[in-house]
């Protein structure tokens, strides 16, 4: 197939765009690379720096690349951000998206695998979470995500488009050649190995009174190669000419904080400063996918779910990328 990655020089667009590249898929990125890097894309594929705002420039690629369907990565994903400058995710994620769609109807590309995201969810009814659950989202960030899934919709009753959203929960680790560059970075999984590199000098933990077995918060966390794994899955399914669906990704267990820095410090051999702080507003005590639907639908299941090798394999990547892409 012909695939066009949108941010596909970020985190999971880069390590996405290289299982494809590898599977032998012919891969096009664009990526405006306002959070992306240059050097996370292959030489090999082709990269416009282009915005997706940018209607008619979109639609150019895939109507000169012959695309025949696209993984859209390209969105700001930082919640607080998010709650302070409403109108920067709404212009970016909202307005990307609905621009991608018009150029998509103009081109005749009617396959979309979409990234999604747990914060749809808002505040969690139930554990373990399904999709079934009341869509409420907490912040504007799941929002964004939220109306992003209800245009496909819409898309897909009025046009004929068929997709695939893919909720995930916490994504994390890293494969030898790509892994987390994120400036400022807000994934508990790196800034505990930052600790462990020496360049911060201790970890917050943000509560350590929750109704949970040691206090801090629980969550799901999903190796970046399992994600990928999904979103080569789902293609394959639109490609076959499956349905459109909307689906959680996750491991189905949760780890807490305090977990996770335990397992960064075996994994690293060094010791790790915890400061504990009070809870931060809207962090829900648990956070845990049930992702049977992806099995069922995408026959998917997580091939590492276990925490030390997620910490080894995020650990190989900043132990040998201390300063990231260092562009």
């Amino acid at each position: 197939m012909n695939i066009l990655v949108t941010g596909g020089a970020g985190y999971i667009g880069s390590v996405t765009t290289e299982t494809l590249r590898l599977r032998g898929d012919r891969v096009v990125v664009i990526d405006n690379l306002a959070t992306g890097h240059r050097a996370a894309v292959d030489s090999s594929v082709p990269l416009f720096c282009i915005d997706l705002k940018e209607t008619d420039k979109v639609a150019e690629v895939l109507t000169a690349e012959k695309i025949d369907a696209v993984v859209h990565f390209a969105a700001f994903s930082l919640v607080g951000e998010s709650v302070t400058n409403p109108a920067k995710y709404m212009d970016n994620n909202v307005g990307g998206t609905l621009s991608l769609l018009r150029a998509m109807l103009e081109s005749g590309t009617k396959c979309l695998v979409f990234s999604s995201t747990a914060a749809t969810y808002g505040e969690p009814e139930a554990i373990p979470l399904q999709e079934t659950h009341p869509t409420r989202p907490a912040n504007p960030y799941g929002l964004t995500k939220r109306f992003m899934e209800q245009a496909m919709e819409a898309y897909a009753a009025a046009h004929g488009l068929r997709f695939v959203a893919l909720r995930y929960f916490n994504a994390c680790g890293a494969i030898p050649t790509r892994g987390e560059d994120h400036r400022p970075e807000s994934h508990l999984i790196p800034l505990v190995l930052q600790v462990a590199l020496g360049q911060r000098e201790s970890i917050q933990v943000f509560g350590t009174d929750y109704d949970t077995p040691d206090g801090t918060c629980v969550r799901d966390y999903i190796h970046v190669a399992d994600l990928a794994d999904a979103h080569l899955r789902a293609l394959d399914m639109l490609e076959g000419g499956g349905q459109s669906l909307i689906c959680n990704l996750g491991n189905g267990a949760g780890y807490s904080v305090r977990e996770v820095v335990q397992a960064c410090r075996e994994v690293t051999g060094r010791e790790i400063t915890v400061v504990e702080g009070p809870r931060r507003a809207g962090d829900p005590s648990r956070l845990i996918a049930d992702a049977s639907l992806a099995k069922k639908r995408l026959g998917w299941a997580p091939r590492i779910p276990d925490l030390r090798q997620i910490v080894l394999d995020a650990w190989t990547w900043h132990s040998t990328h201390p300063e990231g892409y260092a562009e």
